[in-house]
């Protein structure tokens, strides 16, 4: 990033830091050696999505991610009539949702300890014969008793909630617990130092005071007293009191879930038996069970995130009494349940098909009524660009749960399958019943699913070659004095063609979503009405109907089963392999970029840590020097550059240039995320910086303008990409398509920045020279990127060198 392999971290630690080239480490010490060039810096965060090997395992919390993701999909609301009730019932459904998810894990490892292992395998001593390690649990011993097996099974949900528990408290003391710097984004702020009047010069991108910066409240647009952006509150990053009620709140459901897992069975032997006593206690576990949940559903519903200050608050009561009451009630069910019960055998399947069923079914509901709420959000404050028109939320949390419900189904059918040996789980003839009856009918109409998105994929890739062939005809024409190559055009207009089709991302989501609703729905359906597996439901239908079932459950437990192994594979090479994981960190870099405010146990934020980084770097460098600054970003970099551009306190932001590029701000987060980065905050920003330019490119399948049709023109492009159609004197070689990456080989990149500069360097000297204590620096330029190389190029691929005096 910085051109130079001679660096020194001038700031920050392992994780996180800011470099500069070792030449420039003093430089606000000597600023006679600077005059007319700024100080370079780079602020490098990779280690924050693509550390060591464990992060690896941040594949397992995958749906997790993606329906915390819903909670920020929310449509945004007209400024004057903000319908606050709506928005709470949005946050109030994801966060149900989200609840339900953990829910859904723990069932699954239950499934599989309990029900299949210590339940079915070990009652039948045909599974236990080949297998060693489990003859403990028939062989008459003390162990041999359902109750007691039930108990030893339900170890491993327990460690799992509790292993979900420690990685959300590690990570949050890592990340939610990083303080904005004080007077952030905050409206009453004074200038850290007396500035010099702002000279306008050709890039204004808005009216600027041409007088002193004088202290006091901050009226701009946008500013806490008329509406100020959600991102540039000052306790937008700092998520830790929600953090820490949610994490209590999902362990304790987890440790209950366990808990009724053994108490259900358990108690309906006892009240079958007519044990008095035992029948007691056994309503008095589940009546303790059910006050548990109600408590759990509270805890969640009762209060979401507080922005409009750094709350500090511990919700002791919650965050402590409730895991550990859940923990104390599963001790004493797993006692209740090992009380000797001689008569008890095990047999058929545990009760678990209502629980998967009521689970499916409160999922599609509450999507339903997430999709009614943001329906109504979207038609009071209408946005064309946003996503399905305002259901991309919805969209997002359907996607969420059926990958929980996929994940979850691969490992008991897996299980299953690896237990029953050669047979089919549930058919006729197996030794063993199986899973829920529910998981095998989502596994059967997985291979209709997957048939479905094959044809959808075909279409869009008919569309795409219809799109460039009509690009392709024009291409030639924006390259004048150049002969036409029709072989070069179609790459040209092939790369055209590809980029465009992120802008048909969210239908496609959306058709995905659509389609699995109703599947899941007929899935469901098939599971209650019929009570068994899709090949033994079809028995004696239509031959073909017959054929068809037994198929599709057959291919759909196989390609689950598949799917888990690669996902396992892919985790198991991520966690040897760098490479690999850098890779999982770009995927991670979208899902991961918003606080945990619906699941504490999806992966954590890096920007609670990445944004508060730079706010306090750019605060605190602004008030002790009196300089201004340039603050770039490519890809990623760009989103946390805005969001840390949005955290600044009024006076320092408007010291503040920002340039981008390859930006996804409007592309992608816009349309994804209206609420947030929507045309109505993206404004704001651009009124309240002191200037903005963004660069892209038609060929980019990521970046893209941010603010189009600003009459004061923040975006330039598209570039020409290639900047060479043929071979000339000046381009002898094929010039590249550089699509999303090397923005800095474009000759508009050097002309942007180095006008930004002139800019500051301008403004620099217009201020009041030789202030006490204030080095007389012409200014900075922060650069925000990742990994080796510039921004997120691949590994290995160097960063092409910034000429004398204009590095950045």
């Amino acid at each position: 990033m910085l051109g130079d392999p001679r660096t020194v971290r001038v700031t920050g630690d392992s994780t996180a830091a800011v470099f500069r080239r070792t030449d420039d480490a003093d430089a606000e010490t000597h600023p006679e050696r600077y005059a007319g060039r700024p100080v370079p810096e780079a602020y490098c965060w990779s280690r924050l999505t693509s550390g060591n090997g464990t992060r690896a395992l941040w594949l397992l919390l995958l749906p997790f991610m993606v329906v915390n993701l819903a909670h920020w999909a929310r449509p945004a609301t007209p400024a004057a009539r903000p319908a606050r009730r709506a928005v709470r019932t949005y946050g109030v459904l994801v966060r149900i949702l989200a609840l339900s998810l953990t829910v859904l894990l723990v069932c699954a490892a239950c499934e599989v300890a309990l029900d299949l292992v210590a339940w079915q395998c070990a009652g039948s001593g045909g599974c236990t014969g080949s297998r060693s390690w489990l003859s403990f649990l028939s062989d008459g011993g003390w162990w041999s008793q359902p109750g007691r097996r039930l108990a030893l099974g339900a170890l491993v949900p327990a460690a799992l909630t509790g292993l979900l528990w420690y990685l959300s408290k590690r990570t949050w003391n890592a990340y939610e617990s990083q303080p904005p710097p004080a007077g952030a984004a905050d409206p009453v702020t004074t200038d850290p130092v007396t500035a010099g009047p702002l000279t306008t010069g050709p890039l204004t991108t808005g009216p600027l005071t041409t007088g002193p910066l004088a202290a006091g409240p901050d009226t701009a647009p946008g500013s806490a007293r008329d509406g100020v952006p959600a991102l540039g509150r000052p306790g937008f990053w700092y998520g830790r009191r929600l953090v820490a009620r949610l994490r209590a709140a999902h362990t304790a459901a987890g440790l209950l879930t366990v808990a009724a897992a053994v108490a259900v069975p358990t108690a309906r032997y006892d009240r079958r038996a007519g044990a008095p006593v035992l029948e007691a206690l056994g309503w008095t576990v589940e009546a303790l069970l059910a006050a548990g949940a109600l408590a759990v559903v509270w805890v969640v519903c009762r209060r979401g995130r507080t922005e409009a200050r750094a709350d500090h608050h511990r919700d002791r009561a919650a965050v402590t009494l409730l895991p550990g009451a859940a923990l104390g009630l599963l001790v004493a069910v797993l006692l209740y349940a090992g009380w000797s019960r001689p008569g008890w055998t095990s047999a058929g399947r545990l009760p678990g098909d209502f629980a998967f069923g009521a689970l499916m079914l409160g999922q599609g509901l509450g999507v339903l009524a997430l999709a009614a709420v943001a329906a109504h959000l979207h038609r009071r404050a209408p946005d064309p660009a946003a996503a399905l028109r305002g259901l991309g939320g919805p969209a997002i949390a359907m996607l969420g749960c059926a990958l929980g419900g996929v994940m979850s189904g691969g490992v008991a059918q897996r299980v299953a399958d690896w237990l029953d040996g050669g047979a089919t789980p549930g058919m006729a003839g197996a030794p063993l019943p199986g899973p829920p009856v529910l998981l095998s009918w989502q596994a059967a109409v997985l291979p209709p699913l997957l048939l479905v998105l094959a044809l959808l994929a075909v279409w869009f890739v008919v569309r795409g070659a219809r799109v460039r062939r009509r690009l392709a005809a024009g291409v030639a024409a924006e390259y004048p004095g150049e002969r036409p190559d029709a072989a070069r055009s179609r790459r040209i207009a092939g790369a055209r063609a590809a980029a465009a089709l992120t802008d048909s991302a969210p239908w496609f989501a959306g058709a995905v979503s659509g389609i699995t609703l109703l599947l899941g729905t007929g899935a469901l359906a098939g599971a209650w009405l019929s009570g068994q597996v899709p090949g033994e439901a079809a028995r004696g239908a239509h031959p073909l109907l017959e054929a068809a079932a037994r198929a599709a459950q057959e291919a759909g437990s196989w390609l689950i089963g598949l799917g888990f192994v690669l996902f396992v594979a892919w985790g198991r090479r991520a966690y040897r392999d760098p490479a690999a994981r850098r890779t999982i960190g770009i995927l991670w870099d979208v899902g991961t970029f918003w606080p945990r405010a619906a699941h504490p146990f999806a992966p954590p934020c890096y920007a609670e840590r990445a944004v508060p980084d730079l706010t306090w770097r750019m605060t605190g460098w602004t008030g002790r020097t009196g300089g201004r600054l340039v603050i770039s970003g490519h890809s990623q970099g760009s989103v946390l550059a805005a969001a840390a551009v949005w955290q600044l306190p009024p006076p320092v932001r408007r010291r503040v240039a920002l340039l981008t590029y390859g930006s996804p701000l409007s592309r992608l987060y816009g349309r994804w995320f209206p609420a947030h980065f929507g045309p109505g905050p993206l404004a704001v920003l651009h009124r309240e910086v002191d200037c903005w330019r963004n660069l892209w490119r038609a060929t980019d399948p990521i970046g893209g303008p941010v603010l189009p049709g600003t009459p004061e023109g923040v975006d330039r492009g598209p570039l020409a990409d290639p900047v060479a159609y043929g071979r000339s004197a000046r381009h002898p070689l094929p010039a590249p398509i550089l699509g999303h990456s090397d923005y800095q080989a474009d000759p508009a990149f050097a002309a942007e920045r180095d006008a930004l500069l002139a800019r500051l360097d301008a403004a620099a000297r217009a201020g009041v020279p030789g202030m006490p204590g204030v080095p007389e620096v012409p200014g900075q330029r922060l650069g925000v990127g990742v990994g080796v190389g510039v921004s997120k190029e691949p590994a290995g691929r160097a960063a092409p060198a910034d000429p004398p005096g204009t590095a950045g």
